[in-house]
């Protein structure tokens, strides 16, 4: 058994998790026959994990070079003082952002960005300017873009599936 703050996670929740993070669309009736649960059982179970903020949404992935927007970049971003509320205002604004994160260490923030070209990335970038100074990697391929949330390894060193010595 796995302890998240304030909620105390069992293997049939964490199997649920498991198949919703997999499809959030399955039914519940489906979802019930896959962790041996009636239909009303698992339904509350999702409910208990949604009210108790263990799930916190639902959405659809999109593959932002499917729509028109194939670069994508980081942008790390040094913001200071009373600069980094109007920041935080202006990239909730900013339609290329998909990402924001606020990190410790030489930046503030690490943001991802999907734009139409170099062009767009350059107007993005300039966008930000009055307020941080930034620093932009282009992203060249994601093997992994998304992994669900699984429950701790017990024993971290079996990870890999070999022990160590």
């Amino acid at each position: 058994m796995s302890r998240t703050p304030g909620y105390s996670l069992d293997e049939i929740d964490w199997k649920i998790l498991e198949h919703i993070q997999d499809n959030a669309r399955i039914p519940f009736a489906e979802l019930g026959r896959r962790v041996r649960l009636s239909t009303p059982a698992v339904a509350e179970r999702v409910r208990r994990l949604e009210d108790a903020g263990v799930i916190v949404g639902y959405r659809a992935q999109i593959d932002p070079g499917k729509v028109g927007y194939p670069v994508q970049a980081f942008i790390r971003v040094n913001v200071v003082g009373e600069k980094l509320s109007k920041f935080v205002e202006l990239i909730s604004r900013c339609p290329e952002v998909l990402e924001c994160h606020r990190v410790t260490g030489s930046e503030s923030f690490v943001i991802r960005v999907a734009v139409e070209n170099i062009n767009h990335l350059e107007y993005a970038i300039d966008s930000l300017m009055p307020y941080v100074a930034t620093t932009t990697s282009m992203i060249l391929s994601s093997p992994l873009t998304w992994a669900p949330v699984k429950p701790r390894v017990k024993d971290p060193k079996s990870v890999s599936g070999r022990r160590q010595e």
